[in-house]
């Protein structure tokens, strides 16, 4: 994902959290969805330590951004996107995640 796509800083994430006017539950994760001023959209994956240690965390947060990646194209533009993993995404499948993905992101109107 290209550094532009990403949501970086804690100000940009919190901002998102702040804005976003409810957020989509799944068993796996919590969507939020924010407009921005920008021509794109911008991603944003966060994994609390109720998820497991540092090494569980990470795969989850590879996983997810890579799910992203694959349905960025598909999104809509002009919006902030911020996923936060719960701990029953540590044990889910590939498909189970995507599944998950694609369901919030639906739910949201994200999805193209």
């Amino acid at each position: 994902m290209k550094r532009e796509q990403r949501l970086r800083t804690p100000a940009e994430f919190r901002r998102v959290r702040d804005l976003a006017p409810r957020g989509w539950p799944h068993p796996l994760l919590v969507l939020h969805v924010a407009p921005n001023d920008l021509d794109r959209t911008r991603v944003g994956v966060t994994v609390r330590g109720g998820v497991g240690n540092a090494v569980i965390r990470n795969t989850v947060r590879r996983r997810l951004r890579e799910a992203l990646t694959a349905r960025l194209p598909r999104l809509q533009s002009g919006k902030d996107v911020l996923i936060t993993a719960r701990p029953a995404s540590a044990k889910a499948s590939w498909n189970e995640v995507c599944a998950a993905l694609d369901s919030v992101l639906k739910r949201a109107g994200m999805a193209t």
